[in-house]
């Protein structure tokens, strides 16, 4: 690995916590990391939730939009270094083939788009959680010693960041 390493974001429908973790990587981390996100059935839609906090983030959001991960899978795409699923039915997925064996993790979060119950104040709250659980996630990974660890001590390092949180 060098300095500078990719990530992607997995969720079933790409619309909410994959869009803002890709944002919070990405900008939380000046250019160590760039941060990536996919689906196994994108909903083809980035809820506006997601993208007013990648907007408040600075994140230009004409980047984000929701699409599958057969993309990363392809000849072209960009080698990632990392792979983090985000929700539990995006681990039972038959995932693509990733080149160059990037290092994985599951962080599960319940999924903001699907709170669709309560006022807007509420659902509002559900995404800043998820936004606050993913953001400590990640300040972690950027804090890691990447290039001093090897690849089973920063496996290790990926699974205690979530249960640790």
């Amino acid at each position: 690995m060098d300095n500078q390493y990719n990530i992607l974001f997995l969720c079933n429908g790409n619309s909410a916590r994959s869009i803002i973790a890709e944002a919070l990587t990405t900008t939380l981390s000046h250019g160590r990391f760039t941060g990536y996100s996919a689906g196994a059935k994108p909903s083809g839609e980035v809820h506006p939730i997601a993208l007013e906090i990648a907007k408040s983030m600075g994140y230009p959001i004409q980047l984000l939009r929701s699409k599958s991960w057969d993309e990363f899978g392809r000849e072209g795409a960009p080698r990632m270094d990392f792979i983090i699923t985000l929700c539990d039915s995006a681990i039972a997925e038959e995932c693509p083939y990733w080149s160059g064996h990037p290092s994985t993790a599951h962080w599960g979060f319940p999924d903001p788009a699907n709170s669709n119950i309560g006022d807007d104040e509420k659902i509002r709250h559900t995404f800043t959680q998820v936004e606050l659980g993913l953001r400590n996630r990640i300040e972690l990974l950027i804090d890691l010693p990447i290039e001093s660890l090897n690849k089973l001590q920063i496996q290790d390092q990926l699974h205690r960041i979530h249960y640790h949180n």
